[in-house]
């Protein structure tokens, strides 16, 4: 079954300069498809939207600060079991748990600088994209 779920590069992927390696790497996968792809500044308000469940908790302005400091590159990516593929390609958010091969395990630091975002869930997805690709959801 065919899933679509958003991929966020985050700005500290921008300022690394590692777009192209992580879009490479998903664009290897056989049955993977890169249907959209924007690159922007984050708002308050969008972000606020996007991590509304976390309001309150002690990470929440870190994380809405980190991700308005810079560009982030959007992307709508679609294939077979893409949501957990994704997830997989990106490993675990601390980098040092991460195995060699993830993209945070060759190029993490810290945890609050996790270099991307992939939707969790089908609802997670859905959810996302229309915050994210509102015409394409």
């Amino acid at each position: 079954m065919s899933q679509r779920t958003l991929v966020l590069l985050k700005p500290d992927t921008v300022r690394r300069g590692l777009i192209g390696e992580i879009v490479g790497r998903i664009e290897r996968k056989a049955d993977w498809r890169i249907t959209a792809l924007e690159m922007r500044v984050l708002d308050r308000a969008l972000l606020e939207q996007h991590y509304g469940e976390h309001v309150g908790r002690p990470f929440y302005e870190p994380l809405v600060e980190f991700m308005a400091s810079g560009p982030v590159v959007a992307l709508i990516v679609e294939g077979e079991r893409v949501i957990e593929g994704v997830r997989a390609l990106a490993g675990p958010t601390d980098p040092i748990a991460a195995q060699p091969g993830s993209i945070r395990g060759d190029y993490g630091v810290i945890v609050r600088e996790n270099l991307i975002h992939a939707s969790d869930s089908e609802e997670s997805a859905e959810r996302e994209l229309k915050i994210f690709f509102p015409g394409r959801a």
